[in-house]
């Protein structure tokens, strides 16, 4: 087999065989940077596992260079690292684990190669190549590891309910790594990660979501939300999201299934771009229907207001999940409270003052709520969808047409509320406030220009209204 390395991971693994060596201990390659190499993929986190100090190895690595490398360690996991030629090198002493049922932290002894081998999470992870001088090079395969890469597997070393109750956070890695390989899960495997599925409530909040948020950044993170769908491990820690799924019929009148929809548009998200709250925004853009799904005689389905619902839910859900509280958190909310907005605009007879407060609205999020919403144009129905998106197209335009000619996107007041403040001798009150809005609204709904001696004529008027007279005259 084959495995393409560049001359810098070349030297520095015949370094590190070398000293190894010299403490006489012996050491290997394992785990992703074997796998990812076989497969080609693009992999800088570089594994070692001796059969020793895995810290005492890794300094006596870095001794070797002339400009030594900061070595990271934690002596309670017995773990060590540091970066060079762009790589994250970790070593670690090969060990044996075993588990209690109340908690994935295993009990730690020393081991040999093949006992750290069995204790990985699946065969593909399990591979690892010598690089000591008996048999430097050698492909070490106990569980046929090679034959699952080249059949696309997903397989676990031991019986997966031990490997997956020893551990649970490996149920979410093995949806993780199908997600990203393109890999297929064996039918056994699958079957006890449903069995299994209680034993996540083991596992810390940020763990899980760490893994989530990986399957959301894959090419198509549809696959493995099916999947965590399909196995119960969705239900376990983001039942809002397992909420979206069914069809419900009353009268022949069905509306369509919220849970595939939201992943078709999910993957229209990622066609488009690589942001991983613009995916977050379309996971949770149709969050809100379920809390105000209605069935109306004589018309059907309706889900009213659930971008607001929407909208109110993400910071309870992104708290729920450990998912950053702040401006990512206000990003994706102000993207589901919007994203009705652009499709509202394809109708007729819509005026340039509803296209100056979307822009308002959106500001600089403007262009993501516009993937978000084009990705929101499913169908089944071809011919509908190029309707829609050619309607779609047409509102871009008078957008950009809107925005060239009033400047309303990121929008500041050609009068401030300091100015006005100022010129009526005003501290902050209501009155500040109404003035200030008059203009924002007449400037939005084209009754004046976006100009300041417009806005300065409206304000005379209106202060005129509240009794109000600039305090040099």
């Amino acid at each position: 087999m084959d495995i393409v390395c560049t001359p810098e991971e070349l030297s520095l693994f015949k370094t590190i065989g070398d000293a190894a060596a010299a403490l006489n201990v012996s050491c290997y390659l394992i785990g992703g940077f074997v796998r990812d190499k076989i497969l080609g993929r693009p992999t800088k986190d570089v594994d070692i596992v001796c059969t020793g100090d895995g810290i005492e190895l890794a300094h006596a690595v870095a001794a070797t260079f002339p400009h030594k490398p900061h070595v990271s360690f934690f002596k309670t996991f017995g773990t060590a690292q540091f970066r060079l030629h762009g790589l994250d090198v970790e070593f670690v002493g090969a060990r044996k684990e075993s588990y209690s049922s109340d908690s994935r932290k295993p009990h730690v002894e020393p081991g040999t190669i093949e006992d750290d081998q069995l204790r990985r999470d699946f065969t593909i992870n399990a591979l690892a190549i010598s690089l000591n001088s008996i048999n430097y090079g050698k492909l070490i395969d106990p569980f046929d590891g090679i034959a699952d890469l080249e059949r696309k597997i997903i397989r676990t070393p031991l019986d997966p309910d031990t490997t997956f109750s020893d551990d649970p956070l490996r149920m979410m890695r093995a949806i993780r790594f199908s997600t990203q390989l393109g890999f297929e899960i064996t039918p056994d495997v699958f079957q006890s990660i449903c069995r299994n599925k209680g034993r996540l409530k083991i596992v810390s909040q940020e763990r899980v979501t760490d893994e989530l948020n990986k399957i959301m950044a894959a090419a198509r993170p549809s696959v493995g939300l099916d999947l965590l769908f399909r196995s119960g491990l969705l239900r376990e820690f983001f039942p809002q999201m397992a909420d979206l799924s069914g069809v419900e019929i009353v009268e022949g009148k069905g509306h369509k299934d919220n849970f595939y929809h939201t992943l078709q548009v999910i993957d229209n998200t990622a066609a488009k771009s690589d942001n991983l709250w613009l995916r977050w925004a379309a996971l949770l853009h149709d969050i809100g229907k379920p809390a105000t799904k209605k069935f109306e005689d004589g018309h059907g389905w309706t889900f009213h207001g659930h971008e607001v619902v929407g909208e109110r839910m993400t910071p309870r859900i992104f708290k729920q999940l450990k998912l950053p509280q702040n401006e990512k958190m206000k990003y994706v909310a102000k993207l589901v409270a919007l994203h009705l907005r652009p499709i509202s605009l394809t109708k007729e007879d819509i005026t340039d003052s509803a296209m100056r407060r979307l822009l308002f609205d959106a500001g600089e999020e403007l262009e993501d709520l516009m993937i978000l919403c084009e990705s929101d144009i499913t169908s089944k129905n071809r011919m509908k969808v190029k309707r829609y998106l050619e309607n779609f197209e047409l509102v871009k335009q008078r957008l950009k047409e809107v925005e060239e000619n009033d400047k309303i996107r990121n929008w500041q007041p050609p009068i401030s509320g300091e100015d006005i403040m100022q010129l009526f001798g005003l501290s902050p009150s209501r009155e500040v406030g109404v003035l200030k809005t008059t203009i924002r609204e007449a400037i939005l709904d084209g009754l004046i220009p976006n100009d300041r001696d417009a806005a300065y004529e409206l304000l005379l008027s209106k202060a005129k209204e509240l009794n109000l007279k600039p305090v040099n005259q």
